[in-house]
């Protein structure tokens, strides 16, 4: 039997056959163990350390790649590397990030002193899976954990994958109104060329925080005594009971029947805590019931515009008669009274007629005191005597009877016509006893004359 072969690579002798039915003998085991790779290649992929286990994999292929290669370079690099004495670095791969996507905290703002759930998802942005994952939560000085814990463990998160994370807060009674941070920190491990290394990062998201509107107005009080023509006020009181400050607040008074200087006022801002009044002057201008209405504009501590009306009953009486000008002129006269010259006019004449009272009356004493006197003189002279006659007696040296002289008898004028009321003198035997007497005698004579006369 001839058995037929092929040269071999060196001597050029023929293989025999039997060398060939061998090598198709080995044919299936090669097979088998590429079935069983492919195996456990489905059964890794449908695992979720997957992306893990395909790195590491990768890694291995590429560390027995280079060792192929090395080892197929031949002599090459053998010769290259002894002769430089260096050995090449794996470059590192990027290094992965894990950031937030999305957060809830509820609708609208959240007011201070109220429970709220903050969730946030995050994501691995990375080429690589990240593990032993540490998330914590920290809410400031505005918020705190209303129940639980601040912070969170992950075993792993795969290159694209997310999570979700739910915490249960509260906004703090002294939290100040808008928008306030609240600090979510991400601590984390990776393995890259071989190594493992760690990486952090700190991501602020914002929570907006509302203060109730505390704003307090009382209702307006209306005047008492309202009249057409005269102007009055309608006053308001208020006061900020919150404790963030209210801004930009406006006053205006809107209506018919009145008339105003300026509708519309600026308050300005009012701080927590403080009050205030607002005025509202105006001047009806027809009696009856005047409707008004009273608009109160501002900011809430949000920052978000706010407005209250309130409307007012006015009672407004006609207005009073105008009094007569010449009666308030008299009024006015009688009450501001007579001018000072008037006065010392008065002062003057009073004076002058006390004196010429006062004159008259000691004039009149005088001329009184003088006829009295006359008439004594005159009844003395015509005292009877112890004989029956009048005038002094006749006495001579104590005896009586007897007259040393003869008086001289004193003549009598006759009436005239021109003097009808003189008085006559009726002539007596005058005998004076002394020159003195005598001489006495002759003066009340006289002056009888000249009272006569007069």
């Amino acid at each position: 039997m001839t058995t037929r072969g092929t040269k071999g690579p060196d001597s050029g002798a023929a293989v025999p056959m039997a060398s060939a039915s061998r090598s198709g003998a080995r044919m299936p085991r090669t097979l088998i163990a590429l079935l069983m790779t492919l195996a456990m290649a489905l059964m890794l992929a449908a695992s979720p350390l997957a992306p893990a286990v395909r790195i590491a994999h990768a890694e291995g292929t590429n560390v027995a790649a280079g060792q192929t290669a090395s080892g197929s370079s031949g002599a090459a690099s053998g010769a290259s590397g002894a002769s430089g004495g260096e050995s090449t670095t794996p470059i590192a791969g990027p290094v992965p990030n894990v950031i937030i996507t999305n957060f809830t905290y509820g609708e609208g703002s959240v007011a201070v002193g109220s429970d709220f759930t903050l969730s946030f998802t995050f994501q691995n942005k990375g080429k690589v899976a990240v593990s032993n994952m540490v998330v914590t939560v920290d809410g400031g000085e505005n918020f705190a954990i209303a129940g639980g814990t601040n912070t969170f463990y992950f075993d792993a998160l795969y290159a694209g994958r997310s999570a979700t994370q739910s915490v249960p807060m509260q906004a703090l009674p002294a939290a100040k109104s808008g928008a306030q941070g609240v600090t979510v920190s991400f601590r984390y491990e990776y393995v890259d060329s071989g190594s493992r290394s760690s990486s952090s990062s700190d991501i602020r998201i914002s929570v907006p925080v509302s203060q109730p509107d505390r704003f307090q107005l009382d209702a307006p009080v209306p005047p008492e005594d309202a009249t057409v023509g005269n102007e009055t006020t309608i006053t308001m009181n208020y006061v900020n009971k919150g404790k963030g400050d209210i801004a930009n607040v406006e006053a205006s008074i809107e209506g018919d029947g009145f008339d105003t200087t300026a509708k519309t006022q600026y308050i300005g801002n009012v701080a927590s805590g403080a009050n205030g009044s607002i005025g509202f002057a105006f001047t009806p201008t027809q009696s009856g019931e005047l409707q008004a209405k009273l608009h109160i504009a501002y900011e809430d501590s949000d920052g978000k515009a706010q407005s209250k009306d309130f409307p007012v009953t006015v009672n407004v009486a006609d207005a009073a008669p105008m009094p007569d000008d010449t009666a308030m002129a008299v009024d006015e006269q009688s009450q501001q009274g007579m001018p000072a010259w008037a006065w010392a006019a008065i002062a003057v004449a009073v004076i002058v007629v006390v004196v010429l009272i006062v004159v008259l009356v000691r004039r009149r004493r005088k001329k009184k005191a003088k006829k009295n006197e006359i008439d004594e003189e005159w009844d003395e002279w015509n005292k009877p005597d112890g004989d029956g006659k009048t005038g002094p007696s006749d006495h001579a040296d104590g005896v009586p009877g007897s007259s040393a002289t003869t008086a001289p008898t004193v003549p009598v004028p006759a009436p005239s016509a021109a003097d009808p009321e003189a008085t006559r003198l009726i002539a007596t035997p005058q005998t004076p006893t002394s020159a003195a007497e005598g001489q006495s005698a002759d003066q009340a004579q006289a002056r009888r004359a000249r009272r006569g006369r007069a």
